[in-house]
């Protein structure tokens, strides 16, 4: 029973980020007409933003995941002003291509960056419930 409700658990969570990307995806192209192929990729890059911060500065969850959003954030303005509105006006398979493009190059600089996995330290205390007699729920952020 309980494995049963911890696979639950995953399950909601993957749910909720395709679900969040699909939005993503869904809002960009309402607003902008066109197809963003880098959202999923700038996913990728707020995680190593949150490893960054979280090894390096060594600050605890609210701050890393404020630098976190706000890095991700500059880098997609940074996008959107350098490759996604010089081509507002041009045909759309040219910005399709770009997001194509900028997705393959963000994917390609991290890895320069970050050749092998790399684990996040533990940012919220491991926390232990007890369920209905002697099992032990243990919960690991």
């Amino acid at each position: 029973m309980i494995y049963l409700l911890q696979q639950s658990l995953n399950a909601l969570q993957l749910g909720s980020i395709y679900a969040l990307i699909a939005l993503g995806y869904t809002m960009v192209y309402g607003i902008l007409r066109m197809i963003n192929f880098a959202h999923g990729d700038l996913f990728m890059v707020g995680a190593f933003f949150c490893f960054m911060v979280a090894t390096y500065l060594k600050l605890p969850f609210v701050p890393t995941l404020l630098l976190s959003m706000i890095g991700v954030g500059l880098l997609g303005v940074t996008i959107e002003r350098l490759a996604y509105k010089p081509l507002r006006s041009a045909p759309r398979v040219s910005a399709v291509i770009t997001a194509l493009g900028v997705g393959i190059f963000l994917e390609n600089i991290t890895l320069v960056f970050f050749p092998y996995p790399q684990h996040v330290p533990a940012l919220l205390p491991n926390i232990s419930w007890t369920i209905g007699g002697n099992h032990s729920v243990r919960q690991s952020w």
